[in-house]
This record gives structure tokens, C-alpha cells and sequence, in this order.
């Protein structure tokens, strides 16, 4: 993906999925690339439309939770542009999970009973939904991967106030039980997610994409009981699958692994993977667009100059 000048640009700033551009010290534009990564790691290859599907459906998602907490996000300009306003984030990732799944079910079935706080009751099995939904924080590493902490931790090393984490854990349960909702008139379970936020002025303010494959598992809802009780494993809609398709090719970012080889029909798959989730969670077929670098650059530039 190429690197971009525009106008008033003061910084940018290259993750491992997305540009992010500084614009002046109010604005920020993130061009979602088709860049994919796994255990902290940027795979190889690009899969195309990635970058379309995560910002289309972060921007549908944040305008359909915007009455819960303002967000960050004002303009789409482009499919795989957002433009909006810069925060000063806290360096947290607000982890919230619904069933016992992933890193909560691993650390489960080690015989720990506690995660970053969070009592998890006896007797559970993988993917059982929790009672409640619970809240298991990282903090956010410049580098290198996120750490579980606790909500004391957090306060006690001063990334947020008591009174910021009663306000910060409030919003990321509540926008929790919105995706749900959302996801289950599609037939979808919401299964875990995360959420970042950040201040603008005095207001705590949601940054960052959400539910999107990246940042969020879904499970299909039709049968989900059934394989509960057999014991079989979920049908997904998220980046796990690549994950799990690393781990079987003995790689986890771990020091010495090499990346196996993304052949040509596992791109494409990848990619037809994406554009399901995104079709299942907005409802919509998904239009493929291609844009050019001068195309992209324009529209960004002819957003701005109503902003700045």
C-alpha cells in the first residue's frame, strides 16, 4: 500500500493492519489495509478487500452504537477510509467475552479460575456462555504482544481512574449487549470482543473499529446448543481460522518459527472468509470496489478541506 502526503498532515504512523495519518492535531485518517496479521505477526500476503470489509462494517457498527458513547469516527470518504477525530487513548484494550472461548478457555482449561480480575465459575465447558459477560482487560503494547491486567492493576498504575474505569467498563458492557442484539437478528452470536477508547477534551470517547472480525468472534447461532452437547466445536465467523491454521503449521509468533506458505486458493479463501462475515453481519451483499491510489488521495483530500 503506498504511503500518502496530505494536506496538513503533522504524523503518520504505519500498524500492523492499518495507515494512520495525523492531520493537524484534531483529525486522524486510517486507511485500512489489506494487510492481515496473526499472533502479532504481519502474514505475508495480502488478502484482497480485507481492508473494505473491516472499515465497512466498523463504520456501520460505530454508527450503530453511537447513542450508547460517542465515537471518534465523522467521515467514510472512502471503502477503506475512515477519517475522524484524534483521541488521546488509553493504553487498554477493553476485552469483554460472553463464552468461554480463546485465550479465556486456555487459561481455563490450566486450572485457573481467575483472568485479569474475572472470576470463571466450576464446571464450565469450552464456549459455555458465561452467566454474565465479563471483562477481561489488556494493556496496549507499542510492541510486541498485549498483557492481561487486572481493573486494580489498571488504577493502581494510573492508565485510568477508578472513576474512569467505572465509566470505561459501563460503556464496553453496554456496547457488548448492543452487538449481541445485533448479531442475533442476523443469526450470530457476539462471542467475545474488544473495545478501545480515548479522551477528547473531557469526554471519554470510542476509538478504533469494533465487532469486526479482527477485533471480534462470532459463532452461528443455528445449532450452537446441538454442538454444545456433543461436545463438537463452533462454527465461526472471525480471523480464529487463521489462527488455527498457523498453530497446525507449527507457527505462533513464537521466536524461531518461520510463517508457512499462503498459497494462492488459501488467500482467496481468507478473503471469501471476510466478505461472509460481512454479509452475515450487515445483511447486504458486499460490493467489491477497486480504487486507485489518485482516486483514494482526492476523496480524502476533498473531506478534509471541509474539516480543516
Amino acid at each position: 500500500m503506498s504511503q500518502f502526503s496530505f494536506p496538513g498532515q503533522t504524523g503518520f504512523y504505519r500498524g500492523k493492519v492499518r495507515d494512520v495519518y495525523s492531520i493537524g492535531d484534531q483529525w486522524l485518517v486510517m486507511v485500512a489495509s489489506d494487510r492481515i496479521s496473526a499472533f502479532d505477526v504481519i502474514l505475508p500476503r495480502p488478502v484482497p478487500f480485507k481492508g473494505q470489509v473491516l472499515n465497512q462494517i466498523a463504520a456501520y457498527m460505530l454508527n450503530a452504537t453511537k447513542d450508547i458513547c460517542p465515537n471518534w469516527l465523522v467521515s467514510v470518504p472512502a471503502p477503506n477510509v475512515s477519517v475522524g477525530k484524534k483521541c488521546v487513548p488509553y493504553k487498554i484494550e477493553m476485552v469483554v467475552r460472553g463464552n468461554l472461548t480463546g485465550h479465556a478457555w486456555r487459561t481455563y482449561a490450566s486450572g485457573k479460575r481467575i483472568l485479569c480480575g474475572a472470576v470463571m465459575q466450576e464446571g464450565m465447558k469450552e464456549n459455555d456462555y458465561f452467566p454474565s459477560p465479563i471483562i477481561t482487560p489488556s494493556t496496549k503494547a507499542s510492541e510486541g504482544h498485549d498483557e492481561d491486567i487486572s481493573p486494580e492493576e489498571i488504577i493502581d498504575k494510573g492508565l485510568a481512574t477508578r472513576e474512569e474505569w467505572e465509566v470505561l467498563s459501563n460503556y464496553a458492557l453496554r456496547l457488548f449487549e448492543r452487538g449481541k442484539e445485533i448479531a442475533a437478528k442476523r443469526g450470530l452470536i457476539l462471542v467475545d470482543t474488544k473495545y478501545e477508547f480515548g479522551k477528547l477534551e473531557n469526554e471519554i470517547v470510542l476509538m478504533d473499529e469494533i465487532h469486526t472480525p479482527d477485533s471480534s468472534r462470532y459463532f452461528y447461532a443455528e445449532g450452537f446448543e446441538d454442538r454444545q452437547k456433543k461436545g463438537e466445536r463452533q462454527k465461526q465467523l472471525s480471523k480464529e481460522f487463521v489462527r488455527e491454521w498457523l498453530i497446525a503449521n507449527n507457527f505462533m509468533g513464537k521466536e524461531g518459527q518461520t510463517v508457512p506458505e499462503m498459497t494462492d486458493d488459501w488467500v482467496e479463501t481468507i478473503s471469501k472468509r471476510y466478505i461472509e462475515l460481512y454479509e452475515k453481519v450487515i445483511g447486504k451483499p458486499f460490493i467489491p470496489e477497486k480504487i486507485s491510489d489518485d482516486d483514494l488521495y482526492n476523496r480524502v483530500t476533498n473531506c478534509l478541506s471541509t474539516l480543516i
